[in-house]
């Protein structure tokens, strides 16, 4: 037999759990919006970093070895 079943049988409330989820986003209450928002902007975040690596991925790559700067290693 179940404990669910057991309980109630007895007549006794069914068990509550006294743990902690430990779920953090869970405890963080926020609407609907508040999270579209924050996932905009990370978003956001996200392609301007992604857009700085390539531009400076290009400026190491080409620029400053074509403006002579500096010699890249593998063209000796």
């Amino acid at each position: 037999m179940g404990e669910a079943r057991r309980r109630i049988q007895q007549g006794l409330p069914p068990k509550t759990s006294n743990k902690d989820s430990g779920n953090f986003l869970s405890k963080l209450s926020g609407t609907k919006n508040l999270t579209e928002k924050f996932f905009s902007i990370t978003k956001a975040g996200a392609w301007i970093g992604i857009g700085i690596l390539i531009i400076f991925w290009i400026t190491v790559r080409f620029i400053g070895p074509i403006a002579g700067w500096w010699t890249p290693l593998d063209s000796r």
